[in-house]
């Protein structure tokens, strides 16, 4: 008798990927004279943490605009769908030019 185990069949333990991978958007050349919205999921601190991002960005970049979180509401969380189903038409709205998004853990 052999002390020799049949080896499984191995696999990979993830799905196939189920949707195409989309190029970035172009980075900014700069944030002066831009219009920045802040998302965030009401988690950890971010209150906080935007206000220093605020603070560093602004004495990099004097004339950046920001739209705070406080006008997008919450995007984790019972309203979470429509808030983010809303997310294009708004920023469109508010001549977003780019998103900075909190996320708690």
């Amino acid at each position: 008798m052999s002390n020799y185990q049949e080896i499984p069949e191995v696999v990979w333990p993830r799905a196939t990927r189920q949707a195409d991978v989309l190029a970035a958007a172009p980075r900014l050349d700069t944030l002066d004279g831009k219009t920045v919205c802040q998302l965030w999921d009401f988690l950890f601190r971010g209150d906080e943490v935007f206000d220093l991002l605020e603070t560093g960005l602004k004495a990099r970049y004097p004339n950046v605009n920001f739209i705070s979180w406080k006008e997008f509401g919450s995007t984790h969380g019972a309203d979470e769908r429509e808030i983010l189903a809303n997310l294009p038409a708004k920023m469109k709205t508010l001549g977003v030019d780019a998103v900075i998004s909190g996320m708690g853990c």
